[in-house]
């Protein structure tokens, strides 16, 4: 009986040798394909590291499957036959090698997910098992619940995998979170490790310049790349955390620093997210690590929980309310991006270093996006799509199915409310607490009102007054609209004029 030719698809965050549609492949009859596409480069301006990243990272896996005796077609951005999008380039290979089957993994993005549904071929489609919860389990959770709640997902999932659980089942400390053991600033004195970096190769090198002859109009610097773009590379970069990092991360996860843009954390999501780590194995390590007493428990239960609890939940969200839930706008926001999240041109030192990070090494640590840039922009009411783009184009990480509930979830609550209780928002005292940012701020964070107060403080206030109708019956805002009650009308006026000042500066586009 002759084997039937399958044609199988593997997209720039699928570089996983176990990824469920490379199962099974024949060597001799099967073909595996990998192509990168202007449409996938460009649909928001993606920071060239990023693009370097995701492209040297196929081209390597490309290579690894080659010599596995699998049978790959690979097409580059300046193949003169590159048609352009992954769709198109999906047919003409079916056509061309008269593809009996076409195989495709889940997509991480559901506008690619319908672009491949919709382009014309038969597609045998594969779950993503590199989750540890399915889609379709995701959705029997969530079935009958008029709000989801990360927490009870998240002991979920401790029992499904078995992580940091006790012989009877029970929690291992006697406690599912340590979360409140995770928020110390970080004390002088404290240095963070010196983060392990990685030589460019020739295959590197050349995407490298290809980035920079086709996307030098992107913002973002590409001369300090320095990522894994192999699976021994990203297991290097995992094994130096879990040696220097991991023990300081409990305590120091929450932290932020002047020109420390990585402390104690990872650096690794990116890999993960396009599959050169594996997420089992890091969930394993850890809790290894743990029981041979190399870390503490609110290190190991807090990263466990940033792998199987929050980045399971936000995908799951996504795939269940998209496409809609991309169009939550709860506060009605409509400003536009300030041109110096693209530049970090501002006098707030906090924005300034969050930013000029990111646009240096596409990367920031989740607080610096939660509580400062994301805090700017929900306080200022930009407009979800507006910084929901910004930070899909500017983080090595970003993939829409974990950048968008993030983004629009999270850190604008522009959904209402499905993903998180409450609205993360905060005053510059956040800031000063969490960091050494606001000692060398031309602002003056023990200000509200005056021309040099932090923007922060009066911002904040002003959300509250302005969405009081939304806000007051929040539970757990209560204490911060009793707190805005007791201020006489004459401050509640004054910072209500500050804030006015200020977003009339950013409407004539200004920078503050």
């Amino acid at each position: 009986m002759n084997k039937r030719h399958r044609l199988c698809l593997v997209l720039g965050d699928q570089l996983s040798f176990d990824l469920a549609s490379l199962q099974k492949l024949d060597a001799q009859c099967d073909t595996v394909l990998l192509v990168e596409v202007m449409e996938e480069a460009s649909h928001v301006p993606h920071h060239p590291q990023k693009i370097a990243l995701i492209f040297s990272a196929m081209r390597h896996f490309a290579k690894a499957l080659q010599e596995q005796g699998l049978q790959v077609e690979y097409v580059t951005l300046d193949d003169p036959q590159n048609s352009g999008s992954v769709a198109s380039e999906l047919r003409r290979w079916q056509q061309l090698l008269q593809a009996e089957e076409v195989h495709v993994t889940e997509c991480g993005d559901w506008r690619l997910e319908q672009a491949l549904k919709d382009c014309g071929l038969a597609i045998h489609w594969h779950a993503d098992t590199r989750f540890v919860c399915s889609r379709a389990e995701f959705g029997t959770w969530a079935q009958g619940k008029k709000q989801l709640r990360m927490e009870f997902f998240y002991r979920e999932m401790r029992r499904k995998s078995g992580l940091l659980l006790n012989g009877d089942g029970s929690p291992v400390g006697g406690a599912w979170n340590f979360d409140a053991e995770n928020r110390k600033a970080l004390p002088k004195g404290v240095k963070a490790p010196y983060p392990v970096h990685f030589s460019n190769d020739a295959i590197t090198c050349d995407v490298l310049a290809l980035v920079r002859a086709r996307f030098n109009h992107h913002y973002g610097a590409l001369d300090d790349f320095d990522y894994p773009v192999t699976h021994a590379d990203a297991q290097a970069l995992w094994a130096y955390f879990l040696d220097y990092g991991l023990a300081g991360f409990g305590d120091y996860q929450d932290a932020m620093a002047s020109d420390e843009p990585f402390l104690f954390h990872a650096r690794i999501s990116a890999a993960l997210n396009i599959g050169l780590l594996d997420l089992r194995q890091l969930c394993s390590d850890v809790e290894a690590a743990y029981w041979a007493h190399r870390i503490p428990l609110n290190a190991a239960e807090g990263f466990i929980r940033q792998l199987i609890g929050w980045r399971e939940y936000v995908r799951g969200v996504y795939w269940l309310k998209m496409p809609d839930y991309a169009d939550g706008n709860l506060f009605g926001n409509s400003r536009l991006l300030p041109e110096f999240y693209w530049t970090g041109d501002t006098r707030m030192n906090c924005m300034g270093q969050a930013i000029g990070q990111s646009l240096k090494h596409a990367y920031a640590h989740h607080i610096q996006r939660l509580m400062v840039t994301g805090n700017f922009a929900l306080l200022a009411g930009i407009a979800p799509s507006q910084i929901c783009e910004w930070y899909l184009a500017i983080y090595m990480d970003a993939f829409d199915w974990v950048e968008l509930p993030n983004t629009l979830g999270m850190v604008m609550h522009a959904d209402g409310g499905y993903l998180g209780s409450k609205p993360y928002c905060a005053s510059g005292q956040y800031i000063k607490r969490m960091s050494d940012y606001c000692r060398n701020c031309a602002y003056k964070v023990s200000e509200s009102t005056t021309d040099d107060a932090c923007p922060f403080n009066s911002l904040y206030w002003h959300f509250l007054m302005r969405h009081g109708d939304l806000l007051r019956s929040n539970q757990r805002m209560s204490m911060v609209y009793k707190n805005l009650d007791r201020m006489t009308e004459p401050k509640q006026q004054a910072l209500w004029e500050r804030g006015q000042k200020l977003l009339a500066k950013l409407d004539a586009g200004e920078s503050l």
